[in-house]
């Protein structure tokens, strides 16, 4: 039997809270009130526990880096809001000339 090769999902939440804390640098209080704020929202298991993804940690470390350059929480929502729209535009626009 062979073994087959899979490629990771970065949609696919893995990491735990501490785990995923850590590697985004900062403590997981304030995953949890990001959550809270609606700027991010990790996967579930069947029991509730929280799952990070790569995609999760790509945009806690965004979050960072706006609130360090003084976005206050409410401005990083808006921010991202516009990011996510400006990416499934250029998706699209991609889709149609492609």
């Amino acid at each position: 039997m062979t073994e087959r090769a899979t490629t990771p999902d970065d949609d696919r939440g893995v990491y735990g809270i501490s785990v995923a804390a850590e590697l985004a640098g900062m403590p997981a209080a304030t995953l949890r009130l990001l959550e809270s704020r609606g700027l991010l929202e990790p996967a579930r298991t069947a029991g509730g526990t929280r799952r990070y993804s790569a995609n999760d940690l790509a945009r806690l470390r965004r979050i960072s880096e706006l609130v360090d350059a003084g976005v206050n929480l409410a401005g990083v929502g808006m921010l991202l809001d516009l990011q996510d729209e400006n990416q499934q535009l250029r998706d699209r626009i991609d889709v149609d000339s492609g």
